[in-house]
Protein backbone atom coordinates (compact mmCIF):
# COMPACT_ATOMS: atom_id res chain seq x y z
CA UNK A 1 0.00 0.00 0.00
CA UNK A 2 1.69 3.51 -0.84
CA UNK A 3 1.00 6.34 0.96
CA UNK A 4 -1.52 7.88 -1.04
CA UNK A 5 -3.81 5.07 -0.45
CA UNK A 6 -6.61 5.19 2.12
CA UNK A 7 -6.71 3.06 5.21
CA UNK A 8 -9.31 2.11 7.64
CA UNK A 9 -8.75 4.57 11.25
CA UNK A 10 -11.71 3.13 12.73
CA UNK A 11 -12.98 -0.43 14.21
CA UNK A 12 -16.50 -0.87 12.24
CA UNK A 13 -17.38 -3.44 15.10
CA UNK A 14 -17.51 -0.43 17.37
CA UNK A 15 -21.07 0.82 17.90
CA UNK A 16 -22.55 3.73 20.46
CA UNK A 17 -25.56 5.18 21.56
CA UNK A 18 -24.75 9.05 20.96
CA UNK A 19 -26.46 9.94 17.36
CA UNK A 20 -27.64 8.27 14.21
CA UNK A 21 -25.52 10.45 12.63
CA UNK A 22 -22.71 8.41 13.89
CA UNK A 23 -23.63 5.26 11.87
CA UNK A 24 -22.32 4.89 8.57
CA UNK A 25 -23.77 5.13 4.89
CA UNK A 26 -25.96 1.75 4.43
CA UNK A 27 -24.50 -0.18 1.97
CA UNK A 28 -27.66 0.00 -0.92
CA UNK A 29 -27.04 4.04 -0.71
CA UNK A 30 -23.10 3.37 -1.44
CA UNK A 31 -24.19 0.88 -4.26
CA UNK A 32 -25.97 3.92 -5.78
CA UNK A 33 -23.36 6.44 -5.36
CA UNK A 34 -20.82 4.02 -7.74
CA UNK A 35 -23.99 3.62 -10.15
CA UNK A 36 -24.29 7.70 -10.53
CA UNK A 37 -20.48 8.18 -11.24
CA UNK A 38 -18.34 8.09 -14.15
CA UNK A 39 -19.09 9.90 -16.98
CA UNK A 40 -19.72 13.91 -16.78
CA UNK A 41 -23.35 15.03 -15.86
CA UNK A 42 -24.47 18.44 -16.15
CA UNK A 43 -23.64 20.97 -12.73
CA UNK A 44 -26.32 22.22 -9.87
CA UNK A 45 -29.28 20.52 -10.64
CA UNK A 46 -29.54 20.02 -14.28
CA UNK A 47 -28.58 16.41 -14.31
CA UNK A 48 -30.59 13.13 -14.99
CA UNK A 49 -30.40 12.19 -11.11
CA UNK A 50 -32.13 14.84 -9.63
CA UNK A 51 -34.50 15.69 -12.41
CA UNK A 52 -35.92 12.13 -11.95
CA UNK A 53 -35.88 12.69 -8.05
CA UNK A 54 -38.70 15.06 -8.52
CA UNK A 55 -40.91 11.74 -10.22
CA UNK A 56 -39.59 9.66 -6.32
CA UNK A 57 -40.38 12.66 -4.20
CA UNK A 58 -44.28 13.46 -5.60
CA UNK A 59 -44.68 9.87 -5.34
CA UNK A 60 -44.49 10.12 -1.36
CA UNK A 61 -45.75 13.60 -1.11
CA UNK A 62 -48.35 14.52 -4.40
CA UNK A 63 -47.92 16.03 -7.35
CA UNK A 64 -47.23 19.50 -6.32
CA UNK A 65 -44.33 18.50 -4.50
CA UNK A 66 -40.57 19.55 -5.72
CA UNK A 67 -37.62 19.06 -3.91
CA UNK A 68 -34.60 20.97 -3.34
CA UNK A 69 -31.48 19.18 -2.43
CA UNK A 70 -29.44 20.77 -0.05
CA UNK A 71 -26.22 19.59 2.51
CA UNK A 72 -27.60 19.18 5.38
CA UNK A 73 -30.49 19.98 7.95
CA UNK A 74 -29.49 22.99 9.27
CA UNK A 75 -28.98 24.30 6.11
CA UNK A 76 -32.53 22.90 5.13
CA UNK A 77 -34.00 24.65 7.90
CA UNK A 78 -33.06 27.52 7.26
CA UNK A 79 -33.30 27.39 3.38
CA UNK A 80 -36.97 26.43 4.32
CA UNK A 81 -37.76 29.32 6.84
CA UNK A 82 -36.54 32.35 4.86
CA UNK A 83 -38.77 31.18 2.05
CA UNK A 84 -41.78 31.70 3.58
CA UNK A 85 -40.87 34.71 5.51
CA UNK A 86 -40.55 38.17 5.60
CA UNK A 87 -37.66 40.28 6.34
CA UNK A 88 -39.40 41.50 10.04
CA UNK A 89 -40.79 37.63 10.55
CA UNK A 90 -40.70 35.51 13.41
CA UNK A 91 -41.17 31.77 13.70
CA UNK A 92 -43.39 30.12 16.17
CA UNK A 93 -41.77 26.77 17.71
CA UNK A 94 -41.50 24.64 20.83
CA UNK A 95 -38.56 25.80 23.44
CA UNK A 96 -36.90 22.54 22.60
CA UNK A 97 -36.70 22.71 18.68
CA UNK A 98 -33.75 21.85 16.98
CA UNK A 99 -34.29 25.10 15.13
CA UNK A 100 -33.28 27.16 18.68
CA UNK A 101 -31.23 24.49 20.87
CA UNK A 102 -28.63 23.47 18.48
CA UNK A 103 -28.33 25.10 15.63
CA UNK A 104 -25.76 27.73 16.89
CA UNK A 105 -28.24 30.61 15.87
CA UNK A 106 -28.51 29.56 12.21
CA UNK A 107 -32.01 30.71 11.79
CA UNK A 108 -31.00 34.06 13.52
CA UNK A 109 -27.76 35.14 12.03
CA UNK A 110 -27.65 33.83 8.66
CA UNK A 111 -31.46 33.40 7.95
CA UNK A 112 -32.08 37.04 10.13
CA UNK A 113 -35.33 35.43 11.41
CA UNK A 114 -36.95 35.99 14.96
CA UNK A 115 -37.66 32.71 16.49
CA UNK A 116 -40.79 32.96 19.51
CA UNK A 117 -40.26 29.43 21.50
CA UNK A 118 -42.89 28.12 23.48
CA UNK A 119 -42.46 25.55 26.48
CA UNK A 120 -44.12 21.71 25.49
CA UNK A 121 -44.77 19.10 26.60
CA UNK A 122 -42.59 16.15 24.90
CA UNK A 123 -41.61 18.61 22.58
CA UNK A 124 -45.18 19.20 20.87
CA UNK A 125 -46.89 22.41 20.24
CA UNK A 126 -50.79 22.44 19.72
CA UNK A 127 -53.20 25.23 18.59
CA UNK A 128 -53.44 26.71 22.29
CA UNK A 129 -49.47 26.87 22.70
CA UNK A 130 -49.47 28.44 19.67
CA UNK A 131 -51.23 30.92 20.97
CA UNK A 132 -49.12 32.53 23.07
CA UNK A 133 -47.09 33.97 20.93
CA UNK A 134 -49.33 34.36 17.51
CA UNK A 135 -50.85 37.72 18.15
CA UNK A 136 -49.56 41.19 17.46
CA UNK A 137 -49.55 41.83 13.69
CA UNK A 138 -50.39 45.03 13.81
CA UNK A 139 -47.99 46.07 15.91
CA UNK A 140 -44.50 47.68 14.66
CA UNK A 141 -42.64 46.62 17.43
CA UNK A 142 -43.08 43.51 17.20
CA UNK A 143 -41.29 40.60 14.98
CA UNK A 144 -44.47 39.87 12.74
CA UNK A 145 -45.50 35.69 13.49
CA UNK A 146 -45.65 33.97 9.97
CA UNK A 147 -44.53 30.49 11.19
CA UNK A 148 -45.40 27.69 12.73
CA UNK A 149 -42.33 24.73 12.48
CA UNK A 150 -43.11 21.37 14.19
CA UNK A 151 -40.56 18.83 13.95
CA UNK A 152 -41.79 14.61 13.24
CA UNK A 153 -40.42 13.54 14.93
CA UNK A 154 -40.05 15.92 17.90
CA UNK A 155 -36.15 16.45 19.45
CA UNK A 156 -37.43 14.65 22.27
CA UNK A 157 -38.37 11.68 20.05
CA UNK A 158 -42.04 12.05 20.34
CA UNK A 159 -44.35 11.76 17.23
CA UNK A 160 -47.35 14.19 16.05
CA UNK A 161 -50.58 12.18 14.43
CA UNK A 162 -51.65 13.38 11.19
CA UNK A 163 -54.47 15.04 13.25
CA UNK A 164 -52.75 16.58 15.62
CA UNK A 165 -50.50 18.09 12.27
CA UNK A 166 -53.65 18.90 10.61
CA UNK A 167 -55.27 20.80 13.45
CA UNK A 168 -52.46 22.91 13.76
CA UNK A 169 -52.28 23.61 10.05
CA UNK A 170 -55.88 24.70 9.72
CA UNK A 171 -55.12 26.68 12.77
CA UNK A 172 -51.83 28.60 11.94
CA UNK A 173 -53.42 29.11 7.94
CA UNK A 174 -56.55 30.57 9.61
CA UNK A 175 -54.05 33.52 11.20
CA UNK A 176 -52.51 33.87 8.12
CA UNK A 177 -49.19 31.80 8.94
CA UNK A 178 -47.70 28.63 7.09
CA UNK A 179 -46.49 25.36 8.55
CA UNK A 180 -42.48 24.22 8.16
CA UNK A 181 -42.11 20.72 9.18
CA UNK A 182 -38.49 20.04 10.04
CA UNK A 183 -38.48 16.01 9.23
CA UNK A 184 -34.97 15.00 9.95
CA UNK A 185 -36.74 12.04 11.29
CA UNK A 186 -39.57 11.96 9.37
CA UNK A 187 -39.40 8.63 8.25
CA UNK A 188 -38.96 7.31 11.71
CA UNK A 189 -42.56 8.73 12.52
CA UNK A 190 -43.78 7.26 9.84
CA UNK A 191 -42.87 3.85 10.52
CA UNK A 192 -43.87 4.40 13.98
CA UNK A 193 -47.52 5.62 13.03
CA UNK A 194 -47.81 3.21 10.11
CA UNK A 195 -48.99 5.87 7.57
CA UNK A 196 -47.40 7.29 4.23
CA UNK A 197 -44.99 10.23 4.12
CA UNK A 198 -48.04 12.54 2.62
CA UNK A 199 -50.30 11.62 5.82
CA UNK A 200 -48.59 13.49 8.00
CA UNK A 201 -47.00 16.42 5.50
CA UNK A 202 -49.10 17.48 2.22
CA UNK A 203 -52.48 15.77 3.02
CA UNK A 204 -52.21 17.69 6.54
CA UNK A 205 -51.47 20.69 4.99
CA UNK A 206 -48.12 21.14 5.66
CA UNK A 207 -46.47 23.85 3.14
CA UNK A 208 -42.35 22.98 3.04
CA UNK A 209 -40.05 20.38 4.96
CA UNK A 210 -37.12 19.99 5.24
CA UNK A 211 -36.60 16.27 4.87
CA UNK A 212 -33.90 14.58 5.94
CA UNK A 213 -31.54 11.56 4.96
CA UNK A 214 -28.52 11.65 7.01
CA UNK A 215 -30.17 9.99 9.72
CA UNK A 216 -31.32 7.23 8.07
CA UNK A 217 -28.31 5.97 5.93
CA UNK A 218 -27.57 8.80 3.45
CA UNK A 219 -23.63 10.24 3.15
CA UNK A 220 -24.60 13.36 3.49
CA UNK A 221 -27.88 15.58 2.42
CA UNK A 222 -30.99 16.18 2.93
CA UNK A 223 -33.84 17.68 1.26
CA UNK A 224 -36.66 21.16 1.39
CA UNK A 225 -39.56 19.73 -0.36
CA UNK A 226 -42.23 22.46 -1.33
CA UNK A 227 -45.85 20.71 -0.89
CA UNK A 228 -47.21 24.09 -1.37
CA UNK A 229 -45.84 25.90 -4.52
CA UNK A 230 -47.84 28.72 -3.97
CA UNK A 231 -46.67 29.78 -0.28
CA UNK A 232 -42.92 29.37 -1.48
CA UNK A 233 -41.17 32.20 -3.98
CA UNK A 234 -37.40 31.85 -5.07
CA UNK A 235 -36.45 28.63 -3.53
CA UNK A 236 -34.24 27.79 -5.87
CA UNK A 237 -32.41 31.43 -5.37
CA UNK A 238 -32.80 31.18 -1.44
CA UNK A 239 -30.63 27.77 -1.42
CA UNK A 240 -27.99 29.65 -3.43
CA UNK A 241 -27.52 32.38 -1.38
CA UNK A 242 -27.46 30.38 1.50
CA UNK A 243 -24.42 28.47 0.42
CA UNK A 244 -26.68 25.32 0.17
CA UNK A 245 -26.57 24.50 -3.66
CA UNK A 246 -24.08 21.89 -4.53
CA UNK A 247 -22.23 21.81 -7.59
CA UNK A 248 -22.22 17.46 -7.98
CA UNK A 249 -25.49 17.17 -7.28
CA UNK A 250 -26.19 14.02 -8.46
CA UNK A 251 -24.76 12.15 -5.92
CA UNK A 252 -26.56 13.82 -3.17
CA UNK A 253 -29.86 13.22 -5.58
CA UNK A 254 -28.90 9.39 -6.06
CA UNK A 255 -29.15 8.74 -2.54
CA UNK A 256 -32.42 10.09 -2.17
CA UNK A 257 -33.47 7.72 -5.14
CA UNK A 258 -32.12 4.58 -3.34
CA UNK A 259 -34.04 5.44 -0.30
CA UNK A 260 -37.22 6.36 -1.34
CA UNK A 261 -37.75 4.55 -4.87
CA UNK A 262 -38.13 1.19 -2.88
CA UNK A 263 -38.86 1.02 0.93
CA UNK A 264 -35.24 1.81 2.06
CA UNK A 265 -36.46 4.31 4.10
CA UNK A 266 -38.88 2.36 6.03
CA UNK A 267 -37.03 -0.92 6.58
CA UNK A 268 -34.13 1.41 7.76
CA UNK A 269 -36.02 4.04 10.22
CA UNK A 270 -38.43 0.90 11.29
CA UNK A 271 -35.25 -1.17 11.99
CA UNK A 272 -34.37 1.74 14.33
CA UNK A 273 -37.31 2.33 15.87
CA UNK A 274 -37.43 -1.30 17.00
CA UNK A 275 -33.90 -1.23 18.51
CA UNK A 276 -34.82 1.76 20.69
CA UNK A 277 -38.35 0.24 21.77
CA UNK A 278 -35.75 -3.00 22.77
CA UNK A 279 -33.60 -0.45 24.75
CA UNK A 280 -36.46 1.28 26.63
CA UNK A 281 -37.87 -1.94 27.83
CA UNK A 282 -34.41 -3.45 29.01
CA UNK A 283 -33.54 -0.02 30.93
CA UNK A 284 -36.97 0.53 32.25
CA UNK A 285 -36.05 -2.98 34.27
CA UNK A 286 -33.09 -2.00 35.82
CA UNK A 287 -34.17 -0.27 39.72
CA UNK A 288 -33.23 3.50 39.21
CA UNK A 289 -33.87 4.40 35.54
CA UNK A 290 -36.42 6.14 34.36
CA UNK A 291 -37.62 6.77 30.80
CA UNK A 292 -38.34 10.25 30.82
CA UNK A 293 -40.76 10.58 27.21
CA UNK A 294 -42.69 7.33 25.08
CA UNK A 295 -40.78 6.33 22.78
CA UNK A 296 -42.17 7.12 19.98
CA UNK A 297 -39.23 6.77 17.23
CA UNK A 298 -35.37 5.98 17.66
CA UNK A 299 -34.68 8.02 20.90
CA UNK A 300 -34.40 7.29 24.60
CA UNK A 301 -34.56 9.65 27.05
CA UNK A 302 -33.52 8.74 30.42
CA UNK A 303 -32.93 9.83 33.63
CA UNK A 304 -30.22 8.06 36.09
CA UNK A 305 -27.44 9.00 38.20
CA UNK A 306 -25.01 11.35 37.11
CA UNK A 307 -21.36 9.09 38.03
CA UNK A 308 -23.80 5.86 36.49
CA UNK A 309 -23.94 7.70 33.07
CA UNK A 310 -19.93 9.31 33.54
CA UNK A 311 -18.93 5.22 33.73
CA UNK A 312 -21.01 4.22 30.74
CA UNK A 313 -19.78 7.00 28.54
CA UNK A 314 -15.94 5.16 29.11
CA UNK A 315 -17.47 2.12 27.18
CA UNK A 316 -20.23 3.90 24.86
CA UNK A 317 -20.46 7.02 23.64
CA UNK A 318 -23.64 9.42 24.25
CA UNK A 319 -24.89 12.26 25.30
CA UNK A 320 -26.00 14.23 28.03
CA UNK A 321 -29.33 16.14 26.96
CA UNK A 322 -30.09 18.47 30.58
CA UNK A 323 -26.70 18.78 32.37
CA UNK A 324 -28.28 19.87 35.65
CA UNK A 325 -30.35 16.90 35.60
CA UNK A 326 -28.45 14.41 34.96
CA UNK A 327 -30.88 13.54 32.04
CA UNK A 328 -29.16 11.59 28.98
CA UNK A 329 -30.37 10.39 25.39
CA UNK A 330 -29.46 7.28 23.63
CA UNK A 331 -30.04 6.72 19.90
CA UNK A 332 -30.24 3.73 17.89
CA UNK A 333 -29.52 3.85 14.08
CA UNK A 334 -30.43 1.36 10.73
CA UNK A 335 -26.93 -0.84 11.96
CA UNK A 336 -27.92 -0.64 15.47
CA UNK A 337 -28.22 -4.75 16.21
CA UNK A 338 -30.11 -6.74 19.12
CA UNK A 339 -26.77 -7.92 20.46
CA UNK A 340 -25.33 -3.57 20.62
CA UNK A 341 -28.93 -2.97 22.69
CA UNK A 342 -28.53 -6.25 24.98
CA UNK A 343 -24.87 -5.44 25.39
CA UNK A 344 -25.57 -1.89 26.82
CA UNK A 345 -28.66 -2.92 28.71
CA UNK A 346 -26.68 -5.17 30.70
CA UNK A 347 -24.12 -3.00 31.57
CA UNK A 348 -26.69 -0.67 32.84
CA UNK A 349 -27.64 -3.16 34.86
CA UNK A 350 -24.15 -3.63 36.12
CA UNK A 351 -23.28 0.10 36.27
CA UNK A 352 -26.40 0.58 38.57
CA UNK A 353 -25.68 -2.28 40.79
CA UNK A 354 -22.35 -0.60 41.84
CA UNK A 355 -24.40 2.62 42.71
Amino acid sequence: MSETDAIRRHDPRVRGFASDNYAGAHPEVLAALALANGGHQIAYGEDQYTEHLQEVFRSHFGPTAEAFPVFNGTGANVVALQAVTERWGAVICAASAHINVDECGAPERVGGLKLLTVPTPHGKLTPELIDREAWGWDDEHRAQPQVVSIAQTTELGTCYTPEEIREICDHAHERGMKVHLDGSRAANAAATLGVPLRAFTTDAGVDLLSFGGTKNGLLFGECVVVLNPDAVKAMKHLRKLSMQLASKMRFVSVQFEALLAGDLWLRSASHANEMAARLAEGVRAVGGVEVLHPVESNAVFARLPREVSERLQKRYRFYFWDEAAGDVRWMCAFDTTEDDVDKFVALVKEEMARG
